[in-house]
């Protein structure tokens, strides 16, 4: 059960294993590059739709979220078979948003002053922001609060794609830091492990503030991180 009261259990490196075989998963937002050797008239792009799907020459409405590049690869040699002769695919992917259960998700007192990005609803790929200014910039995706004094945010929320070896110091310079308001030492870290969300706390004070690269843990995909506004 997650934390009701008091500061959870402290996040350590032996808490953040990251499976093996990790693989990104293709999510909707993805843009996909497919390349059909000898076929240059049915390679394309395409986007993938929110509802998971894509089309493209000769095939329609084929299911590419929650598939590794290489399973859609696959899928789609199979389709293209009726009309050509022993296809070969290649998926290529940029753009990359992936799915809900690979996205690194912060929210609560973070700065203003982050990347550029466009502000969109919590983990989606494109919207418009609730109650904050909107940017531009590829990668992340967020909804900003009311604002304090100085322009500084005092709640937003965003979420990036996961990348391997992140740790919590990449993913403050990633949102900019932290906001006016925040608490950073009594943030934590919400985490799927074995199939049942565990909360460990976290010192992003200490690590920015006091360079204490203890504090430095790791992230894995699907953590949620929440900084909460500091007692006055």
């Amino acid at each position: 059960m997650l934390s009701a009261c008091g500061h959870p259990q402290l996040a350590q490196d032996d808490d953040a294993t990251l499976p093996s075989d990790y693989t990104y998963i293709i999510g909707p937002g993805d843009n996909i590059t497919i390349y059909v050797w000898g076929n240059p008239d049915i390679s394309t792009t395409a986007t993938v739709r929110p509802d998971g799907k894509i089309t493209i020459p000769l095939a329609e409405d084929l299911a590419a979220s929650g598939k590794t590049p290489a399973q859609l690869a696959r899928i789609m040699e199979k389709s293209l078979a009726k009309y050509v002769r022993d296809p070969q695919v290649v998926i290529m992917v940029s753009g990359f948003q992936g799915v809900y259960s690979q996205q690194v998700r912060i929210i609560g007192q973070l700065s203003g002053g982050g990347s550029s990005g466009s502000s969109s609803g919590l983990g989606g790929s494109s919207g418009s922001s609730t109650g904050g200014s909107s940017g531009s910039a590829s990668g992340s995706s967020g909804v900003s609060g009311g604002s304090g004094s100085g322009g500084i945010s005092r709640f937003s929320a965003r979420a990036f794609p996961y990348k391997k070896d992140m740790t919590l110091l990449d993913l403050m310079i990633q949102v900019g830091g932290l906001g006016q308001y925040a608490d950073g030492n009594r943030a934590s870290i919400i985490r799927n492990i074995n199939g049942e969300l565990q909360q460990f706390g976290i010192r992003i004070d200490d690590l920015i503030e006091d360079a204490d690269l203890s504090a430095n843990v790791k992230i894995l995909p699907g953590d949620i991180v929440i900084i909460p506004e500091a007692f006055f």
